[in-house]
């Protein structure tokens, strides 16, 4: 579908443009927004997932599909922020569900997944020598942070402006609601003042963590160098590194960690690997880790109703041993940065300050023309523009993250992905005098 005649007058215009034929097209999902607002503020139950005018509300998925309540069909580029690795209803992820179903849901005590589940991701993680189970990325990081003040004695934490641990670990600007850890802020990809800052706190600093790649801070590389100061950092001052891999551990067969031979400490994991069930792990060295071990006098504890849920256990096991094997991580990796260079050489071609950032099957569009090795240098972006791209790229059909983050899933295949770049040059097209006035 071709973008309105008139929606490049101003992008305040054309930004309301782009909404009222998105109110036109999706009545359905309207009402449902509205009907779910009166028991959940905003409709919802999920900040990033809401939207303005209103999100779609979703129906069914299948493949690399979505389908809304209003029966537009959408590729999925979202993939649930990098969760949803596997697609929609993965017959092998089905299987292993509906087994598990079988044997009862919630036993009260250890079961036959578990241990299994564990050995696997301590085979495929190179620093990870013990593991512990947990719901969810934010818990991982929670209790990652918590481990390493207790083994260490110490109280204050490192992290990075742009970077997202978790609900209560957010660092892309203020939140009230994050976690009381006392914090040190420092920026992203700079070696030497991070370095700097961590001896400067010396024995009062329990931790760094940091994302190898940023996610929600805008798919931002971590630079080697980087990396290797803060792990030669902490170790002269005695500080546990914390990799959260909760994100980027589907990038290599390793994780990042693995692939850059840079070991941290403590690795957290998460999204993908509870094969779209709700997940999270942390594991690491094992004389930190084996703290956690019951049988020790004044052991810590380590408290989750649901941190070994047989439904999860069965899921995360089959499609980390059976289905995303070191070679497919490969495979659908280099897809995925064939596919990033192939939109930057759209934008380039364009002449358009365009980006798209990241690595492997990770990617967010921002609008900036030079290197971007920080989140500050992707912040030149008007929101009015961020929004309306992304409405235009949901008119053609391409389901991605309001911010510009698009991933990509196992069942995609040549066609999905020629879809997202012809839609995406259609697009570009067509907002060109919009993105050359608007971006500074």
């Amino acid at each position: 579908m071709a973008l309105a005649a008139g929606s490049n007058i101003t992008l305040d215009a054309a930004l309301r443009e782009a909404e009222e034929r998105f109110i036109a097209a999706n009545p359905e999902s309207r009402r449902l927004n509205a009907e779910a607002a009166k028991a959940m503020p905003g409709g919802n139950t999920r900040t990033v997932l809401f939207y303005e005018p209103f999100p779609l509300t979703l129906a069914s998925g299948e493949g690399c599909h979505v389908r809304d309540a209003d029966g537009h069909l959408y590729t999925d580029f979202l993939v649930e922020y990098t969760a949803g690795l596997y697609g929609h209803s993965h017959p092998v992820i089905r299987g292993a569900i509906e087994a598990a179903l079988s044997d009862g849901i919630v036993l009260g005590g250890p079961n036959l997944l578990e241990a299994r589940f564990a050995a696997a991701l301590c085979d495929r993680f190179p620093a990870v020598e013990r593991i512990r189970f947990c719901n969810s990325g934010t818990e991982s990081n929670m209790f990652a942070l918590s481990a390493a003040r207790a083994a260490t004695g110490r109280d204050k934490v490192m992290a990075f402006r742009g970077g997202y641990h978790g609900g209560v670990l957010y660092f892309a600007g203020a939140n009230p609601l994050n976690a009381p850890f006392p914090m040190v802020m420092a920026d992203y990809n700079d070696a030497e003042n991070a370095a700097r800052q961590i001896e400067a706190e010396g024995d009062r600093l329990a931790a760094v963590i940091v994302e190898p790649m940023l996610g929600s801070g805008g798919c931002i590389p971590a630079e080697p160098a980087f990396l290797q100061a803060l792990r030669d950092a902490t170790a002269k001052t005695g500080a546990l590194l914390i990799f959260d891999e909760v994100m980027t551990s589907r990038l290599a067969p390793g994780g990042l960690h693995g692939d850059l031979g840079i070991t941290p400490d403590l690795v957290t994991l998460g999204k993908y690997l509870g094969g779209g069930l709700t997940f999270g792990a942390f594991g690491g060295r094992a004389e930190i880790m084996d703290r956690f071990d019951p049988r020790r006098p004044g052991a810590w504890p380590h408290a989750g109703t649901f941190n070994n849920n047989v439904l999860t256990m069965a899921a995360g096991l089959a499609g980390l041993t059976q289905i995303y094997t070191p070679e497919t991580a490969i495979a659908l990796n280099r897809r995925g940065d064939a596919l990033r260079n192939r939109l930057n050489g759209i934008a380039e071609a364009m002449g358009l300050p365009v980006r798209a950032t990241g690595r492997g099957s990770m990617m967010c569009l921002h609008a900036a023309s030079g290197p971007v090795r920080r989140p500050a240098d992707v912040a030149g972006m008007p929101k009015a523009l961020r929004d309306l791209l992304h409405l235009d790229l949901l008119e053609k059909g391409q389901y991605i993250a309001r911010r510009g983050m698009i991933n990509l899933s196992l069942p995609m295949e040549a066609p999905d992905l020629d879809g997202l770049a012809a839609a995406f040059a259609e697009v570009l097209e067509a907002r060109a005098g919009l993105i050359e006035s608007s971006v500074a």
